[in-house]
C-alpha cells in the first residue's frame, strides 16, 4: 500500500551483513508498491561466476571480466553460500567492479515511481538524494547467530564460531576500504534490530519511512 501523499520516492537501506536490511527493504517495497533492489546479489553474481570459472578474487581484472554480461537468477541458493559471500565481499572492494556495477544501481534507484535499494552505501553513493535513509544494524552476536540459523534452514553448514570470525573480517573490510566503504550517512535513521522480531523491525522502518515522508 502506498502513501497515497508521496509518489516517487526512493527508499535506501544501508547496513552489515546479516543485519535485518534484505527482510527490512523487500517488506517496504511490499508495503509502499515500489519496486526493490537487493544490490549486494550483483556482487554476489559476480562472485558466483568466478566461482565457477575456476577464477581467483584475489586478481582485480578477472573479477572485472566476470562482470560482463551478468545474467544471474535471484532464486540461485548458491548466491547466498558462505564461500561466495566470502569472495563478493573481496572483490567488493575493487574500484573497477564497483564502478562496472555502478550505473545498473543508479538507473534502477532513477527509475520513475521511485524504488527501495538495500546494500551497503545505497544512501553515501549510489543514491545520496534518497528520499528516505535507513541505516540498519545490530550486534556482530547476534548477526552472527541469524546468519547460522538461516544457513541451517537452506540445508547448508554452519557453525557460529566461524560466521562470527567471518563477520567481523567482513565488517573490517566494508568499513575500512577506500572505496564506498560502509558507513551511516549523516541524514539516515538509524535502525538497531539487535533485540527487535523480524516483525518489530518492519514496523519500525514503515513508522521511521512514513515519519520523514510526512516531514518532507
Amino acid at each position: 500500500m502506498q502513501d497515497g501523499s508521496r509518489k516517487g520516492f526512493v527508499i535506501a537501506v544501508d547496513g552489515p551483513a546479516a543485519s535485518g536490511k534484505g527482510t527490512i527493504a523487500r517488506a517496504l517495497a511490499k508495503h509502499f508498491g515500489l519496486p526493490h533492489m537487493d544490490t549486494g546479489l550483483l556482487y554476489r553474481a559476480v562472485a558466483l561466476k568466478i566461482w565457477r570459472w575456476g577464477g581467483d578474487p584475489n586478481i582485480e581484472f578477472e573479477a572485472l571480466r566476470a562482470c560482463d554480461n551478468l545474467g544471474f537468477d535471484p532464486d540461485d541458493e548458491e548466491l547466498r553460500s558462505e564461500p561466495i559471500s566470502r569472495i563478493a565481499s573481496k572483490i567488493s572492494s575493487y574500484a573497477s567492479v564497483r564502478d562496472a556495477l555502478l550505473q545498473r544501481q543508479r538507473d534502477f534507484a532513477a527509475q520513475e515511481g521511485g524504488a527501495v535499494l538495500d546494500g551497503r552505501d545505497i544512501g553515501t553513493v549510489i543514491a545520496p538524494e534518497a528520499d528516505v535513509k535507513l541505516f540498519v544494524t545490530a550486534s556482530a552476536e547476534v548477526r552472527a547467530q541469524r546468519r547460522v540459523r538461516e544457513l541451517l534452514e537452506r540445508g547448508m553448514p554452519g557453525h557460529y564460531d566461524d560466521v562470527l570470525l567471518d563477520i567481523r573480517a567482513r565488517d573490517e573490510r566494508d568499513a575500512t576500504r577506500e572505496i564506498a566503504p560502509l558507513l551511516q550517512a549523516q541524514d539516515a535513521d538509524l535502525l538497531d534490530t539487535s533485540d527487535l522480531t523480524a516483525e518489530q523491525a518492519i514496523a519500525e522502518a514503515i513508522r521511521l519511512v512514513e515519519h520523514k515522508l510526512a516531514n518532507a
